[in-house]
């Protein structure tokens, strides 16, 4: 399998404009990558750059040789948006190596209150993101026999939190989507990766508790594990790498010791949220959803 050469990479990024995102973006760009972000609300853009079209915004230079473009307006949750997107980077760079699907929403709170519509936005977004994302950019990278693949899931998709029970079903589908996909890539050159983080410290885990038992990460530390994937192309890895071992230690111990593990370290901290250190967050997704029943 060829190893993908970051410095001349051309990169594509989903929920680019801050963030994990952002942070991803820098971080590839001290390789020399070429990198092209999108955004549901590209705030470092101009207004004419909140356009598709790549050709209506600039390049911004961000450490090392490698240059970042937009973010530029795209809805992963439309395939339209999405293709429209995809075929402008192919137009401009002439070819993708690295898509990291990325873009994701975390609404908190009790799943019986939790509205049909918010519910659906975070599948359409959490799991129709990342299948939108792959069915267009992999036959490229198949074609060409060489391409990687990242999905930013969640080690809620390995472990159950109340409060977040619609966020947990779509990073779980998330995890095994990707495992079967990489299964299916077998022998192409290409290959499909999952990163599962666990609390990061953005605008997603705004007004809860961090701290404490959980373990937190930056998103440097993130966009530092979808690097490092990128260049060993194993199947998934855990941010921080010692949340690995979860499977084997919940297969070990006894269930009641573990959930008495998980309440001492305050598991539940989705159900008790700062809802004012939350709002903005929480009205941005809220808002999305409602424009999209309309």
């Amino acid at each position: 399998m060829k190893p993908i050469d970051l410095s001349h990479a051309v990169v594509v990024i989903t929920g680019g404009a801050q963030g994990i995102g952002l942070a991803t973006a820098q971080a590839f760009a001290t390789t020399g990558a070429t990198i092209y972000t999108g955004d549901l609300s590209p705030h470092t853009t101009s207004p004419s750059a909140a356009t598709s079209d790549l050709g209506a915004g600039s390049a911004d230079s961000v450490g090392g040789a490698g240059r970042i473009h937009g973010p530029w307006v795209l809805d992963v949750t439309s395939r339209e948006s999405f293709a429209s997107f995809v075929d402008n980077v192919i137009a401009d760079a002439g070819r993708i190596d690295v898509l990291v699907n990325n873009a994701g929403v975390m609404p908190l709170g009790w799943f019986v209150d939790e509205p049909d519509a918010l519910s659906r936005t975070t599948l359409d977004v959490n799991v129709w993101g990342l299948i939108h994302g792959m069915r267009l950019v992999l036959p490229g990278m198949v074609a060409r026999g060489n391409g990687h693949v990242v999905n930013i899931a969640s080690m809620a998709g390995k472990i159950p939190f109340p409060g977040m029970a619609v966020y947990n079903a779509s990073k779980y589908a998330a995890v095994g989507l990707t495992a079967a996909v990489r299964r299916e890539l077998h022998g192409t050159g290409v290959t499909a990766s999952a990163v599962l983080p666990s609390a990061v410290r953005t605008s997603l885990s705004s007004g809860v508790r961090l701290g404490g038992l959980l373990p937190t990460a930056d998103p440097s530390d993130v966009a530092a594990a979808v690097l490092r994937i990128c260049r060993t192309r194993q199947a998934e890895v855990a941010v921080p790498r010692w949340l690995g071992g979860w499977k084997v230690l919940d297969g070990l111990v006894p269930s009641s010791v573990m959930a008495l593990g998980r309440r001492l370290a305050g598991d539940d901290r989705g159900l008790i949220v700062d809802n004012e250190a939350r709002a903005a967050y929480a009205d941005r997704v809220a808002s999305f959803s409602r424009t999209r029943e309309v």
